[in-house]
């Protein structure tokens, strides 16, 4: 797990538009949003990723660029970017389980028609120097903290000038 105010690892992801995006390369004016998701076979990743293209504009007025990733083939996080409505949400695929380990995300093995392993959701927010700024890890598909409230917090944060918390 990378406490708040640590470095987080350099993420460099393939992208189902065929191109490759590294954390390292990012700059965004506030944060970078990295949002883990299970994977084409849930359906409350389909909603989670529908209202974050549905809200995508608030995010990028507010300074942040976003990327959604999960460790889905490459033939299947395509799939998923045809048959979702995500079309603005750069979809990073194939994130390795042994690197999803170090960012403390949880591992499932897979039942029924599920990949053999998958990652649990994470929110994670970093600042542009790569440092960890929140984080938010479930064991469950249920329970994902709502985009109002990261927006909301998002807010009172650039407001206040509200550090980040949990590093002790």
């Amino acid at each position: 797990m990378i406490k708040p105010r640590e470095k987080a690892p350099e993420i460099i992801v393939n992208l189902v538009n065929d191109t490759t995006w590294k954390f390292s390369e990012q700059s965004p004016e506030n944060f970078v949003m990295i949002l883990f998701y299970r994977g084409k076979h849930c359906p409350v990743c389909k909603k989670q990723l529908e209202e974050l293209q549905r809200k995508l504009s608030k995010f990028t007025e507010r300074g942040i660029n976003v990327i959604a990733i999960s460790s889905d083939t490459e033939e299947v996080a395509k799939a998923t970017y045809d048959e979702w409505e995500i079309s603005n949400i750069p979809i990073g695929y194939g994130f390795p389980i042994e690197e999803a380990r170090k960012w403390g995300l949880f591992i499932s093995e897979g039942i029924k028609k599920e990949p053999k392993h998958f990652t649990e959701p994470g929110l994670f927010l970093l600042k542009s120097d790569g440092t960890m700024y929140w984080e938010s890890i479930q064991s469950m598909p249920f329970g994902r903290p709502s985009f109002n409230d990261v927006l909301g917090g998002i807010d009172y944060i650039l407001k206040a000038g509200y550090p980040a918390r949990g590093e002790a």
